[in-house]
C-alpha cells in the first residue's frame, strides 16, 4: 500500500531577483505539470497551499528538496550549542532575511556563522564587493570536514560541499535560503524532517534529495524547457512508481555509514542510486 498520495520534488533556487526558467525554482509533481515560481516566497506560498487542500483531503505528502539539509559532523553544535541539525534550521529561520524580491541576506549570515566558528568555512562570495570573513575562494584548511557521509557516499555526480556558496553545480547559498522556509512547513501540525524526526506518523513529510542521481537518464528527454524542470518532473514519478510498487521505503532506512544521522542529515536514495535510475528510465519510456 503506497505511504504517500502526493510526491512534490522541489528545485530551490538563492537568486537575488525574480527569475523562471533555467536555475530558477521548480516544483515538480507526481500527478501533474511543473510549476515555475519566480521568487522564494511564491514557492513557499504555492507549497504551502498545496500542503492545505491536502490536509483537507486527509492526504499524506512528500517533498523532496534539492538542497543539504544538514551539515559535516560538528558544525551544528559548534554554532549552535546542541548536535542536532534542526538547531541549525532554528538559527538560519532567526537571522535569515528574504522579501518578495528575491533579496536575501545569506552571505551575511554565513559571514557570521565563519566569525563563531573563527575561521572560513563558507566560501563563494559571488558579489563584486568583498564581504568581510565570507572569502571568494575556498579556505586552504579548517577542521571540518568539507562533505557530509551521504555526500561522498554517492556514487555519480557527487554532490558539491554545502560550505560552498557560489560556483556551477554548487548548493551551498540554496540550503542557507531554503531552510529557513522549510522550517516554516516544518511548524504545520502532523510535519516532520526526514531523519531527523519521528516522520513515520507524519502527514507531511520533508526530505531531502538529489536529482542529479537521475541525470544520465534525462540527457535525451523530451517535453521539457529546461534540465531543471525534467528533474523534478521524473524524480517526482519515480518516486510514485517506488511507492506504488510497495518499493519506496528502503529509500528511508538510514546508511549505516552515516556516523552521525541527526547532526548530517541523508541524501533520499543514499544507496539506492540504481533503483531511483531504473525507476526513472521507466517514467521515461512510458513501461
Amino acid at each position: 500500500m503506497p505511504r504517500f498520495d502526493q510526491i512534490l520534488i522541489v528545485d530551490w533556487s538563492a537568486a537575488g531577483k525574480p527569475c523562471k526558467g533555467a536555475n530558477s525554482i521548480w516544483i515538480g509533481s507526481d500527478r501533474a505539470d511543473a510549476v515555475n515560481p519566480e521568487t522564494r516566497q511564491q514557492a513557499w506560498k504555492l507549497l504551502r497551499c498545496r500542503l492545505s487542500s491536502a490536509q483537507k483531503a486527509g492526504q499524506r505528502v512528500l517533498i523532496g528538496v534539492d538542497f543539504a539539509f544538514g551539515y559535516p559532523a560538528g558544525m551544528a553544535e559548534r554554532i549552535t550549542g546542541h548536535p542536532s541539525a534542526l538547531a541549525i534550521w532554528d538559527h538560519l529561520a532567526a537571522l535569515h532575511q528574504d522579501d518578495r524580491t528575491n533579496a536575501s541576506n545569506y552571505r551575511d549570515v554565513a559571514a557570521q556563522m565563519n566569525r563563531q566558528l573563527g575561521r572560513a568555512v563558507f566560501w563563494g562570495n559571488g558579489r563584486k564587493e568583498q564581504i568581510a570573513d565570507l572569502p571568494r575562494l575556498k579556505p586552504l584548511a579548517h577542521d571540518l570536514p568539507p562533505h557530509r557521509i551521504t555526500e561522498t557516499a554517492i556514487t555519480v555526480a557527487r554532490p558539491k560541499s554545502p560550505f560552498q556558496l557560489a560556483g556551477a553545480g554548487c548548493v551551498g547559498a540554496q540550503s542557507l535560503t531554503g531552510i529557513p522556509w522549510l522550517a516554516r512547513l516544518r511548524d504545520r501540525p502532523g510535519a516532520s524532517v526526514w531523519p531527523f524526526e519521528d516522520w513515520q506518523p507524519a502527514d507531511v513529510v520533508l526530505a531531502e534529495v538529489y536529482p542529479s542521481i537521475i541525470g544520465a537518464q534525462l540527457r535525451n528527454a523530451a517535453g521539457f524547457d529546461c534540465m531543471d524542470q525534467a528533474q523534478v518532473t521524473v524524480l517526482a514519478r519515480a518516486l510514485r512508481r517506488l511507492d506504488d510498487s510497495d518499493a519506496l521505503m528502503p529509500l528511508f532506512r538510514p546508511d549505516p555509514r552515516i556516523t552521525d544521522l541527526k547532526g548530517e542529515g541523508q541524501i533520499l536514495g543514499t544507496g539506492h542510486e540504481a533503483t531511483l535510475q531504473q525507476a526513472a528510465a521507466q517514467v521515461l519510456s512510458g513501461a
